[in-house]
């Protein structure tokens, strides 16, 4: 390995967007024959870092040096020109044309003015070759492989133009356990052959198992760079995602004022080795009425599929899920929402809010849809419900005519959370209702949450903030690489310990 002259070396990269500063002076090196991974929750700065390296986004200050020249990328064809090569989770490919026509697209060897078939034929072989890819069809088409075999294509094509940098974004997310080793065994075949291999991966066994190196970042910044054989997982974990809580440590546990769930009477929900292929799997939880259930673990562990699942925007195929003792089977929302369950997405961006409507409208939309669109809530209705939770929940301004796209996040999360509790659900998922937010938006809302289930409601709670979920819940569901591993009554539970139990060094 060579550590005197890396592959790149990016330095004191910084990149700021309009009031948020997305890299504070980031290094990374990679180097010739290894593979690095990048690691970092959601936020950290992994895929603007990528931008930056590949000229999606111009840097605002620091270095790029790609195999000892100085380069400022301002397109990704400029990146490729330079011997980069990225393969996306989304595989960036035509379905519709060949294997050999994908990997040779745009390349294509001409003779007499055409494409010369036989020569396509012959290079796509001779890479496939390369990578112990023989057994695949090169005039088979794309779309008829999986997604698996479609991203060794897209690295097919990466090699094929001789990359000498190889940056692979999730590119196990959508995979099973023999994809994913398929995969791997084509990862160390061009580590062997000098590439130089940025894995980013949520999944932490699988940066253990192949990756020589790691960087992690944190809100934009860089923690360091090491070995990977040189840092425990209890030590990337903690280094992931540190201690971001500290201005909340004064907040009093609302949960320590009320009483626990009644155990002696049929859980609300219950699931039994519940599960979805390729999703997540081994869900197993009670919930009372009352209880909040904390999900715990790691971006791309599997605590938003598991919300899917529980509501039914995702239809499970394995285990067994019943309310109030009776056995169900969503096989949609609203089945979900028929049984008093409401889901709050973790995207209200893209899954919740309607940013051209305004706040009244966004509060009603779950009340309407549970009536029929014939029914129309009358206006006065409207404005009287509207009214109330925005003094309830202290949305600001509190104008119910103000477009939802214009308030701030703390206060879009809010109205999501109005939305909701104006169907009165006895069960409340909420993922994520925390991020992004303020300070003072964040307790008021984790205070509201507390206060809900000492009135009864039952809530299940997904934050990537650790500290946030031991404080506010009952009981924690862990998950690690879309399983769930453990589930813990919340009895003095420490960081530590959950770590712990995510690393896998727990008895």
């Amino acid at each position: 390995m060579n550590e005197i002259v890396p592959v790149v070396d990016m330095s004191g990269i910084s990149i700021e967007f309009p009031g948020v500063k997305a890299l504070d002076a980031v290094d990374l090196r990679l180097f010739q024959g290894e593979v690095h991974a990048l690691m970092g929750e959601n936020g950290a700065g992994k895929s603007t870092l990528i931008k930056a390296l590949t000229g999606v986004y111009p840097i605002d200050s620091g270095t790029i040096t790609v195999m000892g020249a100085a380069h400022r990328f301002s397109s990704p064809a400029e990146a490729q020109a330079a011997r980069i090569s990225t393969v996306y989770q989304e595989v960036n490919l035509c379905p519709n044309l060949s294997v050999e026509e994908n990997i040779l697209l745009g390349r294509e060897p001409r003779r007499r003015g055409g494409i010369h078939w036989k020569e396509v034929r012959r290079k796509a072989r001779e890479v496939l070759d390369q990578l112990q890819l023989g057994h695949i069809d090169p005039g088979s088409v794309l779309s008829t492989h999986s997604i698996a075999i479609q991203q060794l294509i897209a690295i097919a094509r990466s090699v094929q133009v001789d990359a000498k940098v190889l940056i692979l974004d999730e590119p196990t997310s959508s995979l099973d356990a023999d994809e994913v080793q398929q995969l791997f065994t084509v990862i160390r075949a061009l580590r062997d052959r000098g590439v130089a291999i940025l894995f980013v991966s949520h999944f932490l066994e699988q940066v253990y198992e192949i990756s020589d190196r790691m960087t992690v970042l944190r809100n934009g910044r860089l923690v360091g760079e090491y070995r990977t054989r040189e840092l425990p997982r209890m030590g990337l974990i903690s280094k992931m995602i540190g201690k971001e809580m500290d201005a909340l440590a004064e907040l009093e546990r609302a949960e320590s004022r009320r009483q626990p769930g009644r155990q002696d009477e049929a859980p609300v929900l219950q699931a039994q080795d519940l599960g979805r292929k390729g999703s997540v799997r081994d869900v197993t939880v009670a919930l009372h009425a009352g209880e909040i259930l904390g999900l715990a673990g790691l971006l791309g562990s599997g605590r938003t599929e598991t919300a899917r699942l529980l509501f039914g925007a995702d239809r499970a195929d394995q285990g067994r899920l019943s309310i109030d003792g009776t056995a169900q089977a969503f096989r949609s929302p609203r089945a979900a929402i028929n049984k008093g369950i409401a889901f709050s997405s973790e995207n209200r961006k893209e899954e919740g809010l309607i940013g051209d409507l305004s706040v009244r409208d966004n509060l009603v939309l779950a009340m309407q849809a549970s009536k029929g669109w014939l029914r129309r809530v009358p206006r006065s209705t409207q404005d009287q419900l509207a009214e109330k939770f925005i003094r309830a929940l202290d949305i600001r301004p509190a104008n119910k005519d103000a477009l939802i796209r214009n308030l701030s996040g703390g206060n879009q999360q809010k109205v999501l959370l109005a939305r909701w509790l104006i169907t009165n659900p006895r069960l409340l998922i909420l993922d994520e209702p925390t991020r992004g937010i303020d300070i003072g938006a964040k307790t008021q809302i984790q205070r509201l949450i507390s206060s809900l289930a000492a009135d009864g409601m039952s809530i299940i709670f997904i934050s990537a903030e650790l500290e946030e979920v031991l404080r506010l819940s009952d009981h924690i569901a862990i998950l690690k690489d879309r399983q769930m591993v453990d589930h813990i009554p919340n009895d003095g539970v420490t960081m530590e310990d959950v770590m712990t139990i995510i690393a896998g060094t727990h008895a």
